[in-house]
Order: structure tokens, then sequence, then C-alpha cells
């Protein structure tokens, strides 16, 4: 069992930066975040493996920064110059298998967090 405690969310203008953190309690091949707006799937956002690989959805690509502190084993997501459409309910998750999906498909997590908002303003 892993247990997740994302932190970090809040409220932004268009342009700033906010950084989330997900503390995670046991072992993990991988993580991710991933975001969902009110009536809207929910989608990866980035993750990273253990050999520090990352991902990024292409609406996130030099804005976003995913990074993880193995020594307290916590994931961050960094993310410069948001966007008002940037704005959701962001999730982290993660797994300790090897990943059988693309590590941006949700149905590769097996462990979630309970979320934290995010809303920028225009």
């Amino acid at each position: 069992q892993v247990q997740l405690v994302e932190s970090g969310g809040g409220s932004v203008q268009a342009g700033g930066s906010l950084r989330l953190s997900c503390a995670a309690s046991g072992y993990t091949y991988y993580m991710g975040w991933f975001r969902q707006a009110p009536g809207k799937e929910r989608e990866g956002v980035a993750a990273i493996d253990r050999y520090s690989t990352t991902n990024y959805a292409d609406s996130v690509k030099g804005r976003f920064t995913i990074s993880k502190d193995n020594a307290k084993n916590t994931l961050y997501l960094q993310m410069n110059n948001l966007k008002p459409e940037d704005s959701a309910m962001y999730y982290c998750a993660a797994d300790q298998s090897s990943p059988q999906w693309s590590l941006l498909h949700r149905r590769g997590y097996t462990y979630w967090g309970q979320g934290t908002q995010v809303t920028v303003s225009s």
C-alpha cells in the first residue's frame, strides 16, 4: 500500500507559478500528476519513473517540470506560466509495478492522492 498526500495548490493569476508536492509513504516504481476540470475527463499531465525518465502532456511541455526527491520520497510539479485552462483538481498517482500503459494513462496507476485545487484567473 502507498499513501499519497498532495499539497501546494491555490489560486494564482495567469502567468504565475505554483509548485505542487506529493509525499509518498512507500516504494513506487513510477509516479505521475493528473488533473481533472469540471465536466472533463482526468488527464495525465506529467510522469516520472524510477530511472528519472519523464513524460509530459503536450499542453504543458516547456511550462511544467516534474521531479522527485528520493531521499524525501516526495514528488513535485513546478508549474510556470500558468494559464486559465490549467485550472483543475490536480492528483498525484503512483504504482509499484513496471508500467504496462503509457505513464500518462490513468489506468496504469493503482494509488491516488486526494487532490489539490489549482485555479488560474485571467
